[in-house]
C-alpha cells in the first residue's frame, strides 16, 4: 500500500492534534530502539523503485536479484536479504519511508550525522541530541537511556544521564576484583551510584558479552540489556559500513543480511515486550541515482527510512515519489527529498510514547520546518 505524504497529512491532521500531553507523565512500559546506519545507505537498492522507468538505467548490474520479491505499493521491491523485515512488513509491523532526508543538503557523513543526531538544521549548531531531549519528555522512571557503544553518540549526549555498553574482547575481570572495587567505592556517594549502575548494565547483559560481535548476538545482546523492569527504555544501536562507493552490490547484500539478522533477534529476545517496542532505522543521506564507474553510488541526498515495532501502523509505504528522470533528480544527480526525516521520526516518536505532537516534534527536531506526519504508530 502507497501512500503519498500529503494524503498521510489530509487524512490524519485530526488524529496528530487530538488531545495529548505534552510530556508523558505516567509511567510506560514502551521501549524505543535508534538504529543509525553510518555511512549513507542506499535507499534506491534497500527498497528499490522497480515501477520507475528510469530506474533500470541509473543502476544497471547493480539492481538486486528481484525477479521472486512481490511489487510493494505498486511501485518499489524490498531487498531480498531483508527477509524478517519483509515478514514484518507482511505483519503490518514494518513502515517504510522513501524519499526522506534530514534539513542536510551536503554531502559530509561527519556533518550529515551530526545534523541527524541532533536534530538542529545546521552541523554542530547544537550540543545536545534529539534522543537525551526525548528522555527529558519521559517520566524518570522510563528515561533509562543506553548507547550499544564504546562512547556516548550524540543522539543521547545532553542533561539526562545515559549509559552505553560495549562488548569487550578482553577478559572478563573476575568476581573478586569486581567486589573490591564496590568496598572501595561503598562511602562514595557518586562513584558508588554510577559503580551500581555499570554492574547492573553487567549484570543484564549477561554472557551474551562474550559471544561474538555476530548480527544476532548483537541484537541478543540489545533485548537483554532492555529486559525487565530496570532494562533501558530508550537505546541507540550504531551500524557502519553503509558506504558503497565500490562492490556495492555484495556489499550491501551482505550488510543487510547482518542488518536482519540483528533485527531478528532482537524482536525474538524482547518477546511479549515487542508489542511495545518502536525501532527507527535511518542514515544521515542517500546515494546517488546512477550507479558510479567502480560498482557503487556516490554520496546523495534523499533515503529511505524504516518504522518497525509492535505499535507501527505498518504494512505501508510512505512516499511522495519525485521520480528518477533527469530533471526529477536533485542537482541533476540525487534522489530528491519529498519528506522531512525529522518530521517522520519525531512524529513517529511522540505517537509512540502518547507525547502532544505540536511540542514534541519541534522539541525533538528543533532544525524541521515540518510539524508532523500523523498515523505512523498506534496509540
Amino acid at each position: 500500500m502507497l501512500l503519498a505524504r500529503r494524503q498521510i497529512l489530509a487524512a490524519g491532521t485530526a488524529a496528530l492534534f487530538a488531545p495529548r500531553i505534552a510530556f508523558a507523565k505516567a509511567e510506560t512500559e514502551r521501549r524505543l530502539v535508534f538504529v543509525i546506519q553510518r555511512g549513507a545507505a542506499d535507499g534506491l537498492a534497500i527498497l528499490a523503485p522497480i515501477g520507475d522507468p528510469a530506474y533500470s538505467g541509473l543502476r544497471g548490474s547493480l539492481i538486486p536479484e528481484l525477479a521472486d520479491q512481490p511489487k510493494l505499493g505498486g511501485l518499489f521491491a524490498l531487498h531480498p536479504a531483508l527477509k524478517e523485515v519483509g515478514a514484518l512488513y507482511g505483519a503490518k509491523q514494518a513502515l517504510f519511508a522513501h524519499a526522506v532526508a534530514s534539513p542536510y543538503r551536503d554531502r559530509s557523513h561527519f556533518d550529515g550525522q551530526n545534523v541527524l543526531e541532533t536534530g538542529a538544521s545546521r552541523p554542530y549548531e547544537r550540543k545536545d541530541g534529539w534522543m537525551n531531549r526525548l528522555l527529558g519528555m519521559l517520566p524518570a522512571g522510563s528515561a533509562r537511556g543506553l548507547a550499544i557503544s564504546a562512547t556516548i553518540p550524540t543522539a543521547l549526549r545532553g542533561d539526562v544521564t545515559v549509559s552505553s555498553y560495549a562488548p569487550s574482547a578482553l577478559p572478563d575481570a573476575s568476581h573478586d576484583l569486581l567486589q573490591r572495587v564496590s568496598v572501595m567505592y561503598a562511602d562514595d556517594r557518586q562513584l558508588h551510584a554510577l559503580w551500581e549502575e555499570a554492574l547492573q548494565t553487567r549484570k543484564m547483559a549477561g554472557e551474551l558479552a562474550t559471544t561474538g560481535r555476530g548480527a544476532a548476538a548483537a541484537g541478543k545482546l540489545v533485548a537483554s540489556l532492555m529486559a525487565g523492569a530496570q532494562g533501558a527504555r530508550v537505546v541507540m544501536v550504531e551500524t557502519d559500513g553503509w558506504d558503497t562507493h565500490a562492490g556495492q552490490k555484495n556489499r550491501l547484500a551482505g550488510q543487510l543480511t547482518g542488518l536482519d539478522a540483528m533485527l531478528a533477534a532482537l524482536k525474538e529476545g524482547l518477546g511479549t515486550a515487542w508489542s511495545d517496542t518502536l525501532v527507527v532505522i535511518a542514515t544521515e543521506f542517500g546515494r546517488t541515482a546512477a550507479a558510479n564507474g567502480t560498482g557503487g553510488t556516490d554520496h546523495g541526498t534523499a533515503s529511505l527510512a524504516m518504522l518497525l515495532g509492535g505499535t507501527v501502523a505498518g504494512g505501508r509505504i510512505v512516499a511522495d515519489w519525485p521520480g528518477l528522470g533527469q530533471s526529477q533528480l536533485y542537482e541533476g544527480r540525487d534522489l530528491k527529498p519529498t519528506t522531512s526525516l525529522d518530521a517522520l521520526i519525531g512524529s513517529a516518536v511522540a505517537g509512540h510514547f502518547a507525547l502532544d505532537p505540536a511540542r514534541a516534534v519541534p522539541g525533538l527536531f528543533p532544525g524541521s520546518k515540518d510539524t508532523g506526519i500523523a498515523g505512523l504508530v498506534t496509540v
